[in-house]
């Protein structure tokens, strides 16, 4: 589920959070950046075809169950619920696996971003986009889990894993396998991701502020490089 990056640069020329700050000063940015962490914030749209993959989404599940996606995290059993039931569809009609899965991925992806923070990739074929995190280097393929999510088995070249720093993949990795078991169903259901997405997300920060790194923000050149 994890992988790490070639370089384990991670930090560039961000300064750490109170480092010119007398002590009580420092504490309390601290303070403030972990109630920060709570919520993302508003974020840019996305990209203009991650929107309309997302919004393709949401009008399937609304023609079929009645329910209007709103992109809250609770909306995603109902992403859970399609899904499952599109594993039929896609075994009796192939060709429709391509846009099932990017409108799955493309919704479930947007959830994430809104919750988290962060930025797309989308460029290319979809098995090579990214969604890759602002504020903890991490970074992964939300249609490669909606593809695993259809076929309840790993997707070769879709980049479901989390993509992470070296320095910090083993130790998460060891967070992630602590984790009670679950059966295919449970384990690749799109909800399960964005909860073990926010397990994940939540031990990167704790780390990067144990290491004084609360304010290092990360752009789309520090996932190229």
């Amino acid at each position: 589920m994890i992988s790490g990056k070639e370089t384990d640069d991670v930090s560039g020329a961000a300064r750490p959070a109170g480092a010119d700050s007398p002590p009580d000063e420092a504490d309390e940015l601290q303070t403030q950046d972990a109630a920060a962490d709570e919520e993302a914030g508003p974020q840019p749209p996305p990209p203009a075809n991650v929107a309309e993959l997302a919004a393709a989404c949401v009008r399937f599940v609304a023609t079929r169950y009645g329910a209007a996606l709103d992109f809250a995290p609770e909306t995603l059993s109902f992403l859970d619920h399609w899904l499952r039931e599109a594993r039929a569809d896609v075994i009796d009609r192939p060709e429709a696996m391509e846009l099932v899965q990017a409108a799955g991925g493309a919704y479930l992806g947007e959830v994430i971003r809104r919750a988290f923070g962060g930025f797309w990739r989308a460029e290319g074929p979809h098995a090579d986009w990214r969604l890759q995190f602002e504020r903890v280097y991490c970074a992964f393929n939300p249609m490669g889990m909606a593809r695993e999510a259809l076929l309840l088995e790993p997707a070769e070249g879709w980049h479901a894993h989390f993509e992470l720093d070296p320095a910090e993949a083993e130790g998460m990795q060891q967070r992630l396998a602590a984790l009670p078991p679950a059966t295919d169903e449970e384990y690749y259901a799109p909800s399960t991701r964005f909860d073990v997405v926010s397990i994940l997300f939540e031990a990167l920060r704790s780390a990067m502020r144990a290491r004084g790194l609360s304010d290092v923000r990360f752009t789309p050149e520090d996932y190229s490089s």
